[in-house]
């Protein structure tokens, strides 16, 4: 039944992405004469994302419903994250929601946040990304390559979780770990002790399975929207990453709005973030509930100094590595000093 499924999904891409490339000799619109506006993602239709993608919506058609059509594709449907975000690229689809791992490869300023240990708490994290002022000029970078972010979205923790518990380093050690497609997850990983192997977030569940891969890193959401906690019975907290997803958007598309239509666009946006976060807290408890009660996953709290030590070497590194992440690296670093300060008074 599940390569049923399987088979089907990719069918559909399939007829789907051909069905967007001859359409791109054409307008792309309804029936009523609308422009229909396209929006990638890779989670289910309950994840925090969608909720604050149908606030996208719901926004843009109330303000701009005679003109606009925004049609949502949940699960991967068009494609992985990388598939999708070269459809954007090319007008296929106007908006994809992927990692910051897949924008490297367009502007190696978003590696920053591969970086192990970047945030020392998850306040200065959502300072950082909620300081849109600042957050610009890094979206701005991707202009060349057709495409631009518009806004954030809370992704959690990354922590390991597997087949295996994991309560040290050394409890990696030779596993095989499913990473995003990053050079800087992939070393990592490695860092750690483990065997790296970058692969499309959609695989993950059918990797485990099927012994390709002991485990990935991820946050909890993924044990239950995602059914991983269904073949992966250990969750360890080493909160090795904060790495925010991203609403991206097509430039061409972005260029053709009237000053007007931008704004409320750019609003829309915002207000998709504001429910997402709303959403992300509670999700979150609930996930831990139902991956332990109904799918018997066991957390794992460890002592994250010993995995922080074992990859100390990993940031110095990428500075070295990557001039372009160093302005960013340095204000993150202000913003924690902050909190740290504020934590001691």
């Amino acid at each position: 039944m599940k390569y049923v499924k399987n088979l089907f999904k990719r069918v559909l891409v399939f007829t789907l992405c051909v069905t967007f490339v001859l359409g791109l000799t054409g307008c792309s619109l309804s029936d009523n004469g609308k422009r229909i506006v396209r929006i990638s993602h890779g989670q289910s239709e309950t994840h925090p994302q969608h909720l604050g993608l149908l606030k996208f919506k719901e926004y843009v058609e109330e303000h701009l419903g005679d003109k606009f059509e925004v049609q949502i594709f949940p699960n991967e449907l068009l494609g992985s994250a990388q598939k999708a975000i070269e459809l954007t690229q090319t007008g296929a689809i106007d908006f994809v929601v992927a990692g910051t791992a897949n924008l490297e490869t367009f502007a190696n300023v978003y590696e920053i946040f591969s970086m192990p240990y970047l945030f020392t708490s998850e306040e200065a994290y959502h300072a950082v990304m909620s300081d849109t002022e600042y957050m610009e000029k890094v979206y701005e970078s991707t202009d060349e390559a057709g495409f631009r972010v518009l806004t954030w979205y809370n992704a959690g923790t990354r922590n390991f979780y597997g087949t295996k518990p994991i309560h040290t380093p050394d409890d990696l050690s030779g596993l095989k770990i499913r990473v995003q497609q990053s050079p800087a997850s992939v070393n990592m990983v490695n860092a750690f002790g483990g065997a790296a192997t970058p692969m499309s977030f959609g695989e993950v569940y059918t990797a485990i399975q099927q012994g390709v891969i002991e485990g990935a890193e991820n946050n909890e959401l993924a044990l239950t929207n995602n059914k991983h906690g269904e073949v992966a019975k250990y969750f360890s907290y080493n909160k090795h990453q904060m790495v925010p997803d991203m609403l991206v958007g097509n430039l061409k598309f972005l260029n053709s709005l009237s000053e007007e239509e931008r704004q409320i666009f750019e609003d829309a946006a915002k207000l998709s973030t504001e429910v997402e976060l709303e959403c992300w807290d509670e999700q979150v408890q609930e996930a831990i509930r139902i991956a332990k009660e109904e799918m018997g996953v066991q957390f794992i709290n460890v002592d994250v100094e010993l995995f922080r030590d074992k990859v100390a070497d990993v940031q110095g590194k990428m500075l070295e590595s990557n001039p372009n992440i160093k302005d960013i690296y340095e204000h993150i670093q202000e913003v924690n000093e902050q909190f740290a300060k504020e934590d001691t008074e």
